[in-house]
């Protein structure tokens, strides 16, 4: 028999039982479309959040701080020393201050982080209204949305391109014999005025950004914290290690990005289960199906037989029909999928506008999933239909045709 023959006679079941089978192939569909949904959830919600987190540069940076109990103090003779060490890119420096922002008559106590221009690059840092300084002595500033409303900026007042002058609070210590007898706070006015060109949407903190140039100029000479561009990301822990051992304390971003797949790979496990659930009771309905159609179709398997059909030839024909079920559930599992995830995503963002929260993408299925749900159905199929053939096959003609 050829299996193009095979394939009209699989296929002739589904014209002729069309409700049947439209209603087995919906089972299947339902079971692959919950695993592809749930499982696009996880990813989603897994791309969302490493997508605010982490970026190219800032998976092969490393965070570098002086240690509580450590007396290094990082100044310039560090970072050149850290600068040698192989397998270093480049060194970014942040200092970080409290300062006096003064715009108008109103005063506002606003921490102030003094970085280089590449710190923002290497820190993943945006704003989200505005634009960040080019210069590291640009007369500019980035203030956050708590800073902004420290500063009695009316909401619906756009702070862009506004001046304010800023005093930095210096700390002078004054000791006899060792011992301290005076710690007190100065301020010292920068004498510029600064622009204010962006605006970071986080309206609990009051900080800003300021070129390094000017926190330098006013006699700042020790950093608070270094970013540490490593040339490839396979040699962060060879870096790391090696600044460790001069004293210093070392995070890395990809440490807490790896973390996090972790958590969402055991969260798309258990996602997955659920929509197994939901395909194991389809499967059994595919199976009951099968079955029935066994039945059905044994007087037809007995003149199969008599006209020289072989086992393998039967078992073939019931096989053909589970995997094209199984093919055609995949199929529509994949729309009922994205159907589904495009509307929920719809309504999620169409709520979260009109709360005032931003659109986002809560679902995300790469390609390669796709494809293995499609097999996984197929398989499903094939599995499904294995005994129904197998009993098909070693029906005696004799028996199938005296069958009522």
């Amino acid at each position: 028999m050829f299996i193009s023959d095979n394939i009209k006679l699989a296929t002739r079941n589904f014209r002729t039982r069309k409700l049947r089978t439209f209603l087995t192939v919906l089972g299947i569909s339902v079971g692959i479309g919950a695993i592809l949904f749930l499982v696009s959830l996880g990813y989603g919600l897994q791309k969302l959040l490493l997508e605010k987190i982490a970026k190219s540069d800032t998976l092969s940076t490393l965070d570098v701080a002086a240690t509580n109990s450590s007396l290094i103090k990082i100044d310039q003779t560090v970072i050149d020393n850290l600068s040698k060490i192989p397998n270093v890119m480049e060194v970014s420096r942040m200092q970080n201050i409290m300062s006096i922002c003064k715009l108008g008559d109103i005063s506002s106590q606003v921490t102030l982080n003094a970085v280089n221009v590449n710190y923002f690059r290497l820190g993943g840092i945006e704003p989200t209204t505005g634009k960040l300084f080019q210069k590291d002595d640009a007369l500019e500033v980035i203030l956050s949305q708590g800073a902004i409303n420290s500063m009695g900026i009316d909401a619906e007042t756009s702070p862009i391109g506004k001046e304010i002058q800023i005093e930095l609070i210096t700390s002078s210590i004054l000791e006899k014999d060792g011992n301290t007898i005076e710690d007190k706070d100065n301020t010292s006015p920068l004498g510029q005025k600064f622009i204010i060109i962006g605006i970071i949407d986080d309206d609990a903190d009051s900080y800003g950004f300021i070129p390094l140039n000017w926190t330098e100029r006013a006699g700042l000479k020790n950093y608070n914290s270094l970013k540490i561009k490593v040339t490839d990301q396979k040699k962060i822990d060879e870096v790391r290690n090696n600044i460790i051992d001069r004293g210093l304390s070392v995070m890395a971003l990809s440490d807490t990005v790896d973390q996090a797949n972790k958590i969402f790979s055991v969260i798309q496990i258990i996602l997955a289960l659920f929509g197994i659930v939901a395909l194991i009771v389809s499967a059994i309905g595919m199976f009951n199906t099968m079955t029935i159609s066994l039945l059905e179709r044994t007087n037809e398997i007995g003149i199969m037989k008599s006209l020289g059909a072989s086992n393998r030839d039967i078992r073939f024909l019931f096989l053909t029909e589970s995997i094209l079920i199984g093919a055609f559930g995949g199929i529509g599992g994949v729309i009922i999928g994205f159907i589904g995830s495009s509307a929920i995503n719809l309504g999620f963002n169409f709520l979260a506008i009109r709360l005032g929260g931003q659109s986002v993408n809560v679902f995300y299925t790469p390609a390669w999933f796709i494809l293995f749900v499609l097999i996984f159905s197929t398989i499903i199929g094939f599995v499904t239909g294995i005994y129904p053939a197998e009993r098909a096959s070693k029906l005696n003609p004799l028996v199938a045709l005296r069958y009522k």
